[in-house]
């Protein structure tokens, strides 16, 4: 997968707070990501990140 920093991507399962899109902010072995709904930020697995994956909505 071509995923960049600064994407916008939306997961199959939601975030508690409701949101199921989040922002990446760092890329390599593991990601950072943020909600886009409550901002809080998560790091994740490489193969956890893409398998969980259901689009990519914007590439910056």
């Amino acid at each position: 997968m071509d995923i960049q920093t600064g994407c916008k991507v939306r997961m199959k399962k939601k975030h508690p707070c409701g949101a199921d899109t989040w922002e990446v902010l760092r890329t390599g072995a593991d990601f950072r990501i943020k909600c886009t709904g409550c901002g809080r930020q998560v790091m994740i697995r490489r193969d956890a990140f893409e398998k969980n994956i259901k689009e990519v909505l914007e590439q910056d």
